[in-house]
């Protein structure tokens, strides 16, 4: 049997609008509320669940995605003027990267979370 992550808590300052964000900017299907959550569902079955909390822990969330992919989501990102940039020490703003023989940018969530969309995985070159 392989082993494939199902579903993961993220914590968000309002779990509705960190979980709208995720999906639209993704390009993904409108969240879901599931229990005390709000879902986002990725690819094989994979959901985000969005829980509002007091206290949020900044952390980091990678997408693999095609260049079509990236190309959408890219433009999403510019439309709606959320900051990015190429490097994850947001020393290099408005710019995309070229590592590992793809693409990649960095941006944050409404919560403070640090989201990579990146068209090759780390290492593939």
């Amino acid at each position: 049997m392989a082993v494939e992550l199902n579903h993961t808590i993220v914590a968000a300052k309002d779990k509705h609008e960190s979980a709208a964000f995720m999906a639209d900017v993704l390009g993904l299907p409108a969240p879901v509320p599931f229990g005390h959550f709000v879902a986002v569902r990725l690819a094989h079955g994979l959901t985000l669940d969005f829980a509002t909390s007091g206290e949020v822990t900044p952390q980091h969330y990678a997408f693999l995605v095609g260049d079509d992919e990236f190309d959408q989501i890219f433009e999403r990102i510019k439309e709606r003027h959320v900051p990015y940039w190429a490097d994850p020490g947001r020393s290099r703003p408005g710019q995309i990267n070229t590592n590992h023989g793809g693409r990649g940018v960095y941006f944050a969530d409404p919560s403070g979370h640090f989201l990579e969309i990146l068209t090759r995985p780390y290492g593939s070159v």
